[in-house]
């Protein structure tokens, strides 16, 4: 029997006074759009950023036609300019949610594309870095910031054929490590959330290049992999902790997922 789903909502102390201001990268699908939707519906005005203007768009019409407050900018985290356009379009930025990122490719490293290499550590690593740089006086001026790092269980162990996000994502763990120590005294909390295997619509798909059947294979026999929705609950969670808890890490991962080379799949 499974317990029934019961939504964390924000403590007593963090709930969005005053319609607080959450900016999530990376918003146009899967978790982005998952905690962007969490977001809005737990009292934040989100701004959702994202390359494809129409998908941010249909996530954003989602979340005001639920009578929550919404609006886009498409953006590529990868153009320092764009992020600094968007720091100097939005009024305040009270959470911060860098999901931007993603997955090409599972050669091994004596086949590996050092373009798909390089590709990773601009989205993932330089992405990051750009928002973060452009947001982070509105985080500090507005008192109370919580910055939320999207990184993976690949920044925590290598596996095979994965190194290039391994680095990536081990480049995303360090950011976050290395920001808590600089802002320690500020009013900004620093906040990681690592998942396992999460099965979303286009992960598995864009790293397997459009491969619909290598996608798939990832999940197959897989009982429950976590959902992005999974991962926006957590991140509502962190992010609703009083003002002086900070949720250094947050390490997720499905049941049937006990390490990186260790998942359960049911035999058909």
């Amino acid at each position: 029997m499974r317990w029934p789903f019961r939504p964390v909502r924000p403590a007593a102390g963090r709930m969005p006074a005053m319609r607080q201001t959450a900016v999530v990268t990376g918003a146009s699908s899967g978790i982005g759009a998952a905690t962007a939707v969490r977001l809005a519906a737990d009292g934040y005005h989100v701004v959702l950023a994202a390359r494809r203007l129409d998908r941010i768009q249909q996530v954003a019409a989602r979340i005001t036609a639920a009578g929550a407050s919404a609006q886009v900018r498409q953006l590529d985290v990868t153009d320092a300019a764009q992020v600094g356009a968007l720091a100097e379009a939005v009024a305040a930025c009270d959470v911060l949610v860098a999901n931007a990122g993603g997955a090409i490719g599972a050669e091994q490293i004596a086949d590996a594309d050092p373009a798909d290499w390089l590709a990773m550590y601009q989205a993932n690593v330089l992405g990051t870095l750009h928002t973060v740089q452009a947001l982070l006086p509105a985080l500090i001026a507005g008192g109370d910031g919580t910055i939320v790092l999207m990184s993976s269980t690949a920044g925590q162990a290598a596996y095979e054929g994965g190194g290039g996000y391994v680095a990536a994502k081990h480049g995303t763990h360090a950011i976050a490590a290395t920001l808590r120590l600089e802002l320690c005294g500020q009013p900004v909390r620093v906040i990681e959330v690592a998942p396992g295997m999460v099965k979303t619509d286009e992960f598995a798909l864009n790293r397997y290049r459009g491969d619909a059947a290598k996608a798939a294979a990832v999940y197959a026999g897989v009982a429950e992999p976590l959902t992005a929705d999974d991962v926006a609950d957590a991140v509502a969670w962190a992010v609703s902790r009083p003002s002086h808890v900070n949720v250094d890490l947050m390490v997720l991962r499905p049941r049937a997922q006990a390490a990186q080379h260790k998942v359960f799949k049911q035999l058909t």
